[in-house]
């Protein structure tokens, strides 16, 4: 088995990481953040990803996987270093690269033996390029011996385990194909496709893949708005047209939009690429603008139900960008908030998991501690996140406590018959008149 350092301790760096040593490696997790790493060390978990816990307990306990803060103890005897670390936006939508370039020259002033380099962040196309061209300045008259690898990373948060050890497939791009191969080799316990192609292929294809799936998302979004004016159901399109196989199910599910740690910033560092390099990149443009429309047309529609949100109390389910974890990265909800304050109205709020990260971002919020008080005294709610625990809750009581009996499924979690049976003005995305005769 193979000696791996990971350098960053994320969701994707802790993930691999850990994976990688389930697989029977030998890894250490590196990371500047003594606090994360002091974390880890006592078994607390800086993020929330299910089965993630059990999975890094169970291999520290085998002696697998190691924590420090030590660049020269993790590289020592390291056959790979994996670069997990972050990717943040710029100003302009450009990735930032600062932490890429730490971690790189941190690389080569602890490292003097062969050693193959792997990107994992997602990095603009051409950083592959800029690693080694790093490498080789700082390393002057001491050359390393070093190649580099692009393997961008394709897992989901709330799913990122599963997706590591049952991938699609995985992609290595490399000028130099026999380092590639011997990434290749970590993975071939997953029996999955492997492709090899060079180093901007490789990098293209992952933004390329989240810039697609966004895209998807935001063409269902836009045919919901068009559902709730023309009197159709979205859910009845998305799975009429999903069973044709060039086009499949996923991805079709109206609602908020998209959010989190990577769609909004890749699909942000993609345009910036194609604008800086003479390219119009009208679709992603467009792609953008819809989803943050989204956002706005809960507070239209909202304002529409109420008259006008100044001073209304208006309930809010979920504050993670998705179900399953922790991350308010970009997270829908959050500017949902941020408009209905705007508006004058006084929000309360709940989630599962992401209770904690929210307070540290937003210091005037009010949290509470199950959806019941989100209900309690109301005069709208408005579903954000689709966690499974609110899919049965009593909805008699909910309606019971609320002011006024408006819900806004952002989801479209809740059957719009069964909810306008119990009494509530019910608001979906694109359910057209599913249930009554008159679109919502």
């Amino acid at each position: 088995m193979s000696n791996i350092c990971v350098i960053g301790t994320g969701y994707v760096g802790l993930v691999t990481g850990t994976c990688f040593a389930d697989l029977g490696n030998q890894v250490t997790c590196m990371d500047i953040d003594p606090d994360r790493i002091g974390k880890l060390l006592n078994g607390i978990m800086p993020i929330y990803e299910p089965g993630l816990e059990q999975l890094v307990t169970q291999n520290v306990q085998a002696g697998r996987l190691h924590f420090s803060t030590d660049h020269a103890q993790s590289l020592a005897n390291a056959e790979f270093a994996f670069i997990a670390v972050g990717t943040p936006s710029g100003e302009e939508g450009e990735a930032d690269m600062q932490y890429i370039r730490s971690a790189v020259e941190s690389i080569a002033e602890h490292v003097d033996h062969p050693i193959i380099v792997v990107n994992k962040s997602t990095v603009p196309v051409g950083t592959g390029d800029l690693v080694a061209e790093i490498i080789t300045r700082r390393r002057g008259n001491k050359p390393l011996e070093f190649s580099v690898v692009s393997n961008p990373e394709f897992l989901r948060e709330g799913s990122a385990i599963i997706d590591f050890m049952n991938p699609d497939r995985i992609v290595l791009g490399s000028v130099n194909k026999e380092a590639a191969n011997k990434v290749a080799q970590l993975y071939l316990s997953l029996r999955c496709p492997i492709l090899v192609t060079d180093l901007r292929t490789a990098e293209m294809i992952k933004y390329a893949s989240n810039a697609f799936l966004a895209t998807r998302i935001s063409f269902i979004n836009e045919i919901s708005n068009m559902c709730d004016e023309l009197g159709a159901d979205v859910r009845e399109v998305a799975l009429g047209m999903g069973y044709d196989k060039r086009i499949g199910h996923a991805f079709l599910d109206a609602g908020l939009g998209w959010g989190g740690s990577c769609f909004p910033k890749d699909v942000k560092a993609l345009a910036h690429m194609a604008v800086l390099h003479g390219t119009h990149p009208q679709l992603l443009q467009a792609v953008m603008e819809i989803n943050r429309n989204q956002r706005r047309r809960v507070v239209m529609r909202l304002r529409r139900a109420l008259g006008n949100l100044n001073e209304k109390v208006i309930g809010v389910l979920g504050l993670s960008f998705k179900p399953n974890t922790d991350d308010i990265r970009d997270s829908p909800s959050l500017e949902v908030i941020h408009l209905l304050e705007n508006e004058g109205a006084n929000v309360r709020a709940y989630d599962p998991q992401a209770m904690e990260a929210t307070a540290r971002v937003i210091k005037h919020i009010t949290l509470v501690k199950n959806p019941y008080e989100v209900a309690d005294g109301a005069d709208a709610l408005v579903l954000a996140t689709a966690w499974n625990e609110f899919k049965q809750l009593d909805f008699n009581r909910i309606k019971a406590s609320m002011k006024q009996a408006i819900i806004l499924d952002g989801r479209n979690l809740w059957d719009p018959a069964q909810m306008r049976h119990i009494g509530f003005q019910y608001i979906g995305c694109g359910v057209g008149a599913s249930s009554n005769g008159n679109p919502q």
